[in-house]
C-alpha cells in the first residue's frame, strides 16, 4: 500500500508541489508514494502544474481506514459450473469456510459455505443431476467411454438388472448407473437416457459404444461400485445449486466503522470483499478488523489535525514535512519530523534531494521553485530565508527562468478573481487556529487588482460575519495582500475589537491597511496571538 503524502486543506501552491516533489523523492529512494491532495487546486498552482507539465495529485476526501487497507484474504473463486464435489475438496484443502462463485468476468454471482454444502448433499442416491459430462467425469474420478451431449440434466435410477420395473423407470430423462451388464446399458440407449455411469472399472461391448454414439448417450466408466458412485454422482452438480445469491458483501471503499456494524448484525464471519464494478477481491473476516492496517500518510506543510485530512486520527502518520509552527499533531510512536525556520516547504525538501544525491528532473525542479516562490511571494515576505533564496538560485541553474517575469505570470494566474464566488475566494486559503485557546479562522488572499475586491468590501463582510458565527470563531479575519504594495486589507469579526486594534496596530476600521504585512504564519496569527494575550 503506497503512502499518501499530502498537506493542508485549501492547498496553496507550495502544499501541493511540495507533495509532488516528496513521492518523487520518496520513490526513488525505494519507498513507495503517492502525492494526494484534500482540497481543489486553485488557479496560481494549476498554472505551475500545467507550465511544467505535472499532473495533478489525485484528491482524497480522507484518510479513514477503508476495507481495502485490511489485509484481507486473497482467495479463487470459482464457477457457477464447477462440481461441489470438488469445491468441497477445495475448500477443505485451503481451510475455506466460504468459496465464492464467480461469473467469466470475476463479478460475484453468490457464494457459497460448507453449511450449503452440507445441506445440499444430504439428498437421497434418487436425486436429480443437473451438470456436465466433464463434472461427472472429475467428480467420480472416473473416464470417459462415449461422448455425447455436454450437458446432463435428469433424475437418477440405479439398475443392476433388467426387468420390466427397471424399464419402466428409464427414459430420455435418467441418468442410468449400472454395474457390467451390457444388456442394462443397450435398453437405457434405446430408452433415451442421456448419461450411463458404468461401475467397478468395466468397459461395454463394440456394438454398444456403437449405439451410444449414435444416439448420442454418453457413457462413463468408474471404478467405484454402484453402491458408492449412486451416494456421490449428485455432488458432481452444479455447485450454483447450492449456491447463496443473498449476499452480504463490502465494498473496497466501505469504511471500517461501518463494516463493523454490519458484520455485528449477522452470525456471518466471512464476507465477500468486492471494487466499485462488483468485481470479487478477497474475503473478510472478524479477525481481519480487529488489528487494522491504517493508511499510512506523510505530512506536507502542515502539522496540524484542524488543517488535515478527515480521519487523520485513524492514520498512521510516519513523517512530518514543514515550515509552520508546532501543531498538536501526535503520534503513538517516533516518527521523523523535520520542520525548519524556512520561507517554504519546498525548501526543506529541496535540501532533503540534496542530502539523499537524488538527482533533480526539470519538472520537479519546476514544482519546488514554484513553492518557494510563491509563499515568499519572490523574497517579499519576512519569512524568508538565506536558504531559501539559495534553493532558489541552485534549481533556477536547472530551469534558467526569469524570475520576475514567471513570478509576475504565476501570480497573476493564482490571484485572478474571475468566475468565483465570495465564499470561493474566502476560502480558498483558508486555515482554522486555536491560538490561547481560542477557535479563530484567518483567510488570505493575494491581488494585484484590490480595487476589484474593495468595490465589493460590504459583501465580504456579511459573508465574514455569517462565517463568524456559523463556526463559532473568536475572530474571523481575511486578509487581502497587495502583492504590488507589500501590505494586507484587513476585513474581520471579533468578539473583541480590542484584540484587532492592538495586533495590528490600527483602529478598527474594515478594510484598514497594514504596510508590510504579507505572511499569515510570522504576522498574522503571532500578531493576533499577542493581542490574545493581552486581552485574554
Amino acid at each position: 500500500m503506497s503512502i499518501l503524502i499530502f498537506g493542508h486543506k485549501n492547498p496553496d501552491t507550495d502544499s501541493i508541489t511540495s507533495a509532488v516533489s516528496l513521492s518523487y523523492l520518496k520513490n526513488k529512494l525505494g519507498v513507495e508514494a503517492k502525492a494526494a491532495r484534500i482540497g481543489e487546486i486553485n488557479k496560481e498552482t494549476e498554472f505551475v502544474l500545467n507550465k511544467f507539465k505535472v499532473e495533478s495529485p489525485e484528491l482524497i476526501s480522507d484518510v479513514k481506514t477503508q476495507v481495502r487497507d485490511l489485509e484481507y484474504e486473497k482467495v479463487n473463486g470459482v464457477s457457477p459450473k464447477s462440481p461441489i464435489i470438488e469445491c468441497h475438496r477445495m475448500m477443505e484443502n485451503e481451510e475455506l469456510t466460504l468459496l465464492p462463485i464467480l461469473e467469466e468476468d470475476d463479478k460475484l454471482m453468490g457464494i457459497v459455505s460448507l453449511k450449503d454444502i452440507a445441506i445440499g448433499i444430504m439428498k437421497d442416491e434418487f436425486a436429480d443431476l443437473n451438470t456436465s459430462v466433464e463434472n461427472v467425469v472429475s467428480g467420480l474420478e472416473g473416464k470417459l467411454l462415449v461422448k455425447g451431449s455436454d450437458e446432463v440434466k435428469g433424475s437418477i435410477v440405479v439398475v443392476t438388472q433388467l426387468d420390466e420395473f427397471a424399464k419402466s423407470k428409464i427414459d430420455s430423462n435418467t441418468v442410468v448407473i449400472t454395474s457390467d451388464n451390457d444388456e442394462v446399458v443397450k435398453a437405457s440407449i434405446e430408452r433415451g437416457s442421456k448419461l450411463i455411469v458404468v461401475t467397478n472399472d468395466k468397459s461395454i461391448s463394440e456394438d454398444a459404444v456403437e449405439k451410444a454414439k449414435q444416439n448420442g448417450v454418453s457413457v462413463v466408466s468408474v471404478s467405484s461400485d454402484i453402491f458408492v458412485a449412486s451416494k456421490i454422482i449428485d455432488r458432481c452438480n452444479y455447485i450454483s445449486s447450492v449456491m447463496n445469491r443473498d449476499v452480504i458483501k463490502f465494498g473496497a471503499d466501505y469504511y471500517l466503522d461501518d463494516v463493523k456494524e454490519a458484520m455485528l448484525e449477522t452470525k456471518r464471519r466471512t464476507f465477500p470483499v468486492v471494487d466499485g464494478e462488483n468485481k470479487f477481491l478477497g474475503l473478510i473476516s472478524r479477525n481481519h478488523v480487529i488489528n487494522p492496517k491504517n493508511k499510512k500518510v506523510i505530512l506536507v506543510d502542515h502539522n496540524e489535525y484542524a488543517q488535515s485530512a478527515k480521519g487523520i486520527e485513524e492514520a498512521d502518520i510516519i513523517e512530518v514535512v514543514d515550515h509552520h509552527k508546532i501543531g498538536d499533531i501526535s503520534t503513538s510512536t517516533p516518527i521523523n519530523f523535520r520542520n525548519m525556520v524556512v520561507g517554504s516547504s519546498c525548501t526543506v525538501i529541496y535540501n532533503m534531494f540534496k542530502e539523499s544525491g537524488v538527482e533533480i528532473p526539470e519538472s520537479i525542479a519546476g514544482m519546488l521553485i514554484s513553492g518557494i516562490v510563491s509563499d515568499t511571494l519572490l523574497f517579499r515576505s519576512p519569512t524568508t530565508t538565506d536558504m531559501d533564496r539559495d534553493a532558489v538560485d541552485s534549481l533556477n541553474k536547472i530551469l534558467n527562468l526569469d524570475l520576475e517575469s514567471y513570478a509576475m505570470d504565476m501570480f497573476k494566474a493564482g490571484t485572478s478573481l474571475e468566475g468565483f464566488t465570495i465564499e470561493e475566494i474566502f476560502y480558498r486559503d483558508f486555515k482554522e487556529f486555536n491560538l490561547e485557546g481560542n477557535k479563530v479562522g484567518v483567510g488570505q488572499v493575494f491581488t494585484l487588482d484590490i480595487d476589484e475586491i474593495m468595490a465589493r468590501k460590504d459583501e465580504y463582510i456579511d459573508f465574514i460575519k455569517k462565517a463568524h458565527k456559523t463556526n463559532g470563531y473568536y475572530i474571523t479575519l481575511l486578509a487581502l495582500t497587495d502583492i504590488i504594495n507589500e501590505g494586507s486589507y484587513i476585513l474581520f469579526e471579533s468578539n473583541n475589537e480590542n484584540i484587532i486594534k492592538t495586533a495590528f496596530d490600527i483602529e478598527a476600521e474594515q478594510g484598514a491597511f497594514v504596510d508590510g504585512l504579507v505572511s499569515r504564519k510570522k504576522q498574522i496569527v503571532p500578531k493576533l496571538t499577542e493581542g490574545f494575550n493581552l486581552y485574554k
